[in-house]
């Protein structure tokens, strides 16, 4: 037998060769799942990794900060839910349209790029579970809902309209409702809370057989199930799975298994709760074999409903030392818990202080997937891959200025450490709102966040170079023309 191979044979090795090598490299090139999961009106201080005293136990939330990256200063793009999705899923500062629409119209116009319309053109399979909140152009829940999740990049959807206290309550699969509301429920109020604390939910119409106490760990069963369903497929094609919880928002509703659980009370209780899903789809991912390659991000959408006379009953500091709550220009309206977990790139155990906003997600996860995006696609979007790997040069800034418009209409704006508020007031829930300033009294407020992060000083009488600075910024931001 001749000791040389035939020629065929040698070109067919070869050629397999060649396939093995080019598969291994598509393979190390391949873009990794992405994860995002959205908590609601969770504050700065509630998570452990970011409030050593917090009553709250949050062991799963905080296993993300250990085997990943915790940003000390990330912030929502408007400190309401609406406004926050809108940024988080467009790339798109909320200020630059009218949010007010969403309970009959939706937000996202049909030539918007989310970043789910960018992961699908790079071909990934993607899933949306939970809280919408970005409106659908509504005619009857006995029609299709035009507008939602399934018009903006999502493959399926599954979920409710906006929030578990918001009628009328209904789940929606793709762009259906499952069953119309078509039953009444009565408004809940708790005692020893605020109206708009507790078990609180308004009146309205639902959907037969749903329950409100039902909805959180409803979520988690349907997520749970889309990892194991793309587990199961093969993964031929990598998963953006985007699971927006609608909890602790009111209603808190913790299961019996939480009642008591924390030292936090009620909210202390349900955050728990929320704690443990995030634990359930953690354990889903570990199950299928997918989270070494699955970039994940946790954030909540704004800040707490929480007031310092709860700070004072329980010894829980829901917004961690920063000033305001929920819709305030102040920080604890917008400044978030922001982890980001990705093995093998994000450096376990790892903290970025550059300011960031969920506008950014879009810009980040084009780069990751390899998309090349169009100036008109989330033209607030800034990519944080180098921070993420820990290469940005030091005292370089991940983006640029931020301007946030609060749920008052009050805008600020955010360079370096300095933050001006174009107005007196909070802006949004805490009260006073809007303040008028008395004669020769400073018009609005500037704070140096890296000397003052509680906001206590107000220095924009003293720095008036800054002010007039800080105001062009936010005008020629203002001005700058975005296509949609």
């Amino acid at each position: 037998m001749s000791k040389f191979l035939p020629v065929a044979l040698v070109a067919s090795l070869l050629a397999v060769a060649a396939l093995s090598a080019a598969d291994a490299e598509t393979a190390a090139e391949a873009p990794p799942n992405i994860v995002v999961i959205m908590v609601d009106d969770m504050g700065y201080g509630d998570p452990g990794c970011y409030n050593p005293g917090s009553k709250i136990a949050t062991p799963h939330i905080d296993s993300l900060a250990r085997d990943g990256m915790r940003f000390t200063d990330a912030h929502a793009p408007g400190p309401l839910c609406h406004m926050s999705r809108y940024g988080l899923l467009t790339g798109r500062y909320p200020f630059r349209t009218d949010v007010g629409r969403w309970p009959k119209h939706a937000l996202i116009e049909p030539d918007q790029t989310t970043f789910a319309d960018v992961l699908r053109a790079r071909g990934y399979r993607t899933a949306m579970v939970g809280k919408w909140h970005l409106g659908f152009d509504e005619d009857g829940y006995d029609n299709p809902l035009p507008g939602g999740p399934v018009d903006c990049g999502f493959d399926t959807f599954f979920g409710i309209r906006a929030s578990t206290d918001i009628p009328p309550y209904f789940y929606i699969r793709g762009d259906h409702a499952v069953a119309p509301p078509t039953e009444d429920i009565a408004a809940v109020a708790t005692e020893s809370w605020s109206p708009i604390q507790g078990a609180f939910s308004r009146a309205g119409k639902i959907a037969p057989g749903l329950r409100l106490a039902d909805v959180l760990p409803r979520f988690t069963d349907e997520a749970v199930d889309v990892i194991r369903e793309h587990a199961a497929a093969g993964a031929a094609k990598p998963l953006l799975l985007y699971l927006a919880y609608p909890a602790p928002h009111t209603p808190w509703l913790p299961s019996p298994e939480f009642a008591g659980k924390s030292k936090a009370a009620l909210y202390g209780d349900f955050v728990e709760m929320v704690d443990a899903q995030v634990g359930r789809v953690l354990g889903a991912l570990d199950e299928a074999e997918l989270a070494d390659d699955t970039l994940l991000v946790f954030t909540s959408d704004n800040g707490p409903v929480w007031y310092p006379a709860d700070v004072e009953r329980l010894g829980h500091d829901s917004a961690g030392g920063l000033r305001g709550m929920k819709s305030d220009a102040w920080e604890a309206g917008h400044r978030m818990p922001f982890l980001v977990r990705w093995p093998g790139e994000v450096a376990p155990g790892s903290t970025c202080d550059r300011t960031v906003c969920f506008t950014d997600l879009l810009a980040t996860f084009a780069a990751v997937a390899g998309y090349e995006r169009r100036p008109d696609e989330g033209p607030d979007s800034f990519d944080l891959t180098p921070a993420l790997r820990g290469a940005l040069p030091a005292g370089e800034p991940a983006r640029p200025p931020l301007p946030i418009r609060s749920g008052g209409g009050l805008m600020t704006y955010r360079d370096g450490p300095w933050k001006l508020i174009d107005g007196l007031g909070s802006g949004g829930f805490t009260k006073p709102s809007r303040v008028k300033p008395p004669p020769g009294d400073p018009p609005g407020q500037l704070y140096h966040l890296g000397d003052d992060p509680a906001e206590t000083t107000n220095l924009y009488a003293e720095r008036p170079e800054v002010v007039a600075r800080l105001r062009a910024g936010l005008r020629a931001e203002i001005a700058r023309e975005t296509r949609r």
